[in-house]
């Protein structure tokens, strides 16, 4: 409600002139009082305004105040009801009242509040004002309380999983996406043998392997003096022997993935010259080359090429930068499994001595595994820990460096630590609870106390402000009201939106996403909670030593006075405990950058600015790269990040092999099926992306097969009754055909060759063509 400053009380030398304006003046206030009063409501009267006397006989009674007056300097004067005397009457509005008796000034409200909007703010306000007088009052009831519960919330940490390892696919791919439905449709349908006739294009999931990009120093590694240095790398990588504790040894013979009696070859040129040294490198055709009556797919294992003219089903290899070698293992068994993973461990840490032993000379060699995503990814995450002390030591002293005074009763270092540490205990406790509950902890996760620490710092320096804005004089517990009512719609409202913001990705299809975000979100609600009990708490005892700290230096010993004053305040004096603290920050907004930023030419230069903003902005979300890079889940100094460069330079125009499955029951033997399964295939094949040379489906080849040997394709049982024969002699087609014990074909499948598919955007195209 405004306030009206009241007029200043004539001298008895002067006499008030009556005007037009003060009689209307006077009747308003009277008379809006007098409607109050029949109303119910008693407002208290106005500065000018007391009731009216009653009439006295003999005395003339008093003019009504909405009388018209007569106007000039001739116009009679009024008798007064305090004098009987005749002389010039003054209004009620302007007669002094004794100064003990003079009502303080107010004005009244002409309008009313017909709505309320602080429904929200207002009983905040309140409760918040109630909740700061019982921190003030009891503040180490509101400090022990919430140590005791993240000591007890705390032990949830002995739940953190260490030695499990985390599934990648799982935690970073949708929940429920269709590539997994198709994959369980996969290996519900389709069988693979790792340990006898390995295809790794068949497989549904991802094996274990050991790769090698050798890149070559020279225009080509096409000849023999290169190959036999690449050979003897093989050679080394093959011999590697892992010791276990009862003295045996694992080697790669064991381990290795076979097709027939044989490890899978890690290059089929590379086999083919290691077997036969008079090989000709310089008549090799790519993609396919055939060799002692066997076709060798090249795709993918030669990288930085240059083509020549036609040479059988492909092209001239002329040549070839890199070259690629895969070791695959086997992964089905669960002991194979286990032994896999301890021979590709022993790769990993020997890698580089093998390197420096060879001293290869004309060749360099990157490496990858198929574990190298999951520990360069946990081996980042670990990093995140001394950046997370660092963190906090830097906050610590940020905190510390904006709370400082030179006033050491108004010096708040002790409460700012506090405040981190605070955030610190909010961290344990969420942590703590929702480990207690067993929501999985993913790796992500880690991260999220950088996000914690920044809000809770931000409330503490809201309570900061508040607490600097009260008066010394007053009561801790009525500071600390007016401090929590004060910040209680600020802090209250940010933490709900902030909290809601992150429990909102719970609905995220992506599980690393849910558990970073209930993590995060239940730990931020720790935080708002431990602002308002502990810290308030800390800062009600730290009041308590701005009121000894104040009593000391005004005691009366002038002896000390000087000494305690150049102690305490070398370059000021000491603080009103009636008035309050005004930060030199505030001082900086309030009295140059708010006039500043208020000035016409700075208006239209963040306006320019804004709209620079805006522009680029929009610019930007048209050029935004969809995908996920690998090599931002490894360091800067990982190995696998050179291995994505050259694999990314050489090897990027032949993408994976992608089945086109038949998922029902279809009579193969029928001509009209036959046909429709051919067109659907050059659907596929029509893709840009697609390398319609290298497709495989073994119902072209089985047609060929029986009419080769003159037998009708078109006949159901001669159709059933030829495969096996068939299977017997293209074993590559066993696992691509699903019969039942009825001898019927439940599903059946075929490959496509993706090529030029080096970003996600390509890939994304790719599928929806």
């Amino acid at each position: 409600m405004p306030w009206v400053e009241p007029e200043p009380r004539p001298s008895p030398e002067q006499k008030p002139k009556l005007t037009k304006q003060d009689s209307a003046t006077g009747p308003e206030w009277y008379q809006k009082s007098e409607e109050s009063e029949s109303e119910g409501n008693q407002p208290p009267l106005g500065p000018l305004a007391s009731p009216r006397p009653p009439e006295t006989p003999g005395r003339p009674a008093l003019e009504r105040d909405d009388a018209p007056l007569p106007e000039g300097d001739d116009a009679s004067p009024r008798p007064s009801v305090l004098d009987d005397a005749p002389r010039p009457r003054l209004e009620l509005d302007d007669a002094p009242l004794p100064e003990e008796e003079t009502p303080e000034p107010r004005a009244i409200c002409r309008h009313r509040h017909r709505c309320h909007t602080d429904c929200l703010e207002a009983p905040l306000s309140r409760a918040f004002q109630w909740l700061g007088w019982q921190v003030g009052a009891h503040p180490w009831i509101f400090l022990l309380a919430p140590l005791m519960l993240t000591a007890a919330l705390g032990t949830g940490f002995l739940y953190l999983p260490e030695e499990e390892e985390e599934d990648l696919e799982e935690q970073y791919t949708p929940v429920g996406g269709p590539a997994k439905a198709e994959r369980r449709f996969v290996q519900g349908h389709f069988t693979t043998n790792d340990s006898y006739r390995f295809s790794a294009s068949r497989r549904s999931t991802e094996a274990n392997f050991a790769s090698l990009l050798v890149v070559s120093y020279s225009d080509s590694l096409l000849d023999p003096a290169t190959f036999a240095e690449v050979s003897k790398l093989d050679g080394a990588v093959q011999d590697l022997r892992v010791a276990q504790e009862d003295g045996s040894q694992i080697q790669y013979q064991q381990v290795c993935a076979r097709y027939r009696a044989l490890c899978v070859r890690p290059n089929p040129l590379l086999h083919a010259w290691q077997v036969d040294k008079t090989l000709n490198l310089s008549s090799i055709s790519f993609p396919i080359y055939h060799h002692g009556g066997h076709p060798l797919y090249l795709t993918g294992f030669f990288g930085g090429r240059i083509l020549g003219g036609s040479l059988g089903m492909g092209h001239l290899l002329l040549r070839a930068k890199a070259m690629r070698l895969l070791y695959y293992l086997k992964t089905e068994d669960p002991e194979d499994r286990v032994q896999s993973k301890q021979w590709l461990t022993h790769f990993l840490d020997q890698f580089t001595n093998i390197t420096n032993t060879l001293a290869l000379k004309k060749i360099e060699v990157v490496h990858f595994t198929s574990l190298s995503r999951q520990l360069e990814f946990q081996a980042t995450s670990m990093t995140v820990i001394p950046v997370f002390h660092l963190a906090y030591v830097l906050i610590i002293l940020f905190a510390v460096t904006s709370c400082f005074r030179l006033d050491c009763i108004r010096n708040k270092m002790c409460v700012a630590a506090f405040g981190v540490i605070s955030a610190f205990l909010a961290v344990v406790s969420g942590f703590g609870l929702l480990l207690h509950i067993g929501v999985p902890f993913v790796i992500i996760v880690a991260n999220s106390p950088f996000l914690i620490l920044g809000v809770g710092v931000d409330d503490m320096f809201i309570m900061i402000s508040a607490w600097h804005k009260t008066r010394l004089a007053d009561d801790i517990p009525e500071r600390m009201s007016n401090v929590y009512s004060k910040v209680a719609v600020s802090i209250t409202i940010t933490t709900i939106t902030n909290i809601l913001a992150f429990y909102t990705g719970v609905m995220s299809s992506f599980r690393s996403v849910q558990c970073f975000c209930i993590y995060t979100g239940t730990t931020l609600l720790f935080c708002y909670f431990y602002s308002i009990t502990c810290f308030g708490a800390f800062m009600a005892l730290d009041g308590k030593r701005e009121v000894v700290c104040l009593r000391w230096l005004k005691k009366a010993d002038p002896k000390w006075s000087s000494f305690k004053k150049f102690c305490c305040f070398p370059f000021g004096s000491v603080p009103d405990e009636h008035g309050t603290d005004v930060h030199p920050m505030n001082l900086f907004f309030r009295d140059y950058f708010g006039p500043f930023l208020t000035s016409s030419e700075s208006k239209y230069f963040v306006v320019f600015i804004y709209v620079l903003y805006i522009i680029s902005s929009i610019y930007g979300c048209f050029h935004v790269q969809e995908g996920l890079d690998l090599r931002n889940l490894a360091s800067d100094d990982s190995y696998i990040t050179p291995y994505f460069d050259v694999e990314e330079d050489y090897f990027s125009d032949y993408g994976p092999r992608v089945m086109v499955i038949v998922t029902k029951k279809v009579d193969y033997w029928n001509e009209d099926v036959r046909q429709k399964l051919e067109n659907c295939i050059k659907i596929f094949e029509k893709n840009v992306y697609v390398d319609k040379n290298l497709t495989e489906f073994w119902l072209d080849a089985y047609v060929q097969y029986l009419k080769g040997n003159s037998q009708d394709p078109n006949d159901k049982n001669t159709f059933m009754n030829n495969i096996p024969d068939f299977l017997s002699n293209f074993p590559n087609f066993q696992y691509d055909i699903n019969i039942s014990s009825s001898n019927e074909i439940i599903s059946s499948r075929g490959f496509i060759q993706i090529t030029d598919v080096s970003s996600s955007t390509k890939k994304k195209i790719m599928l929806f063509q």
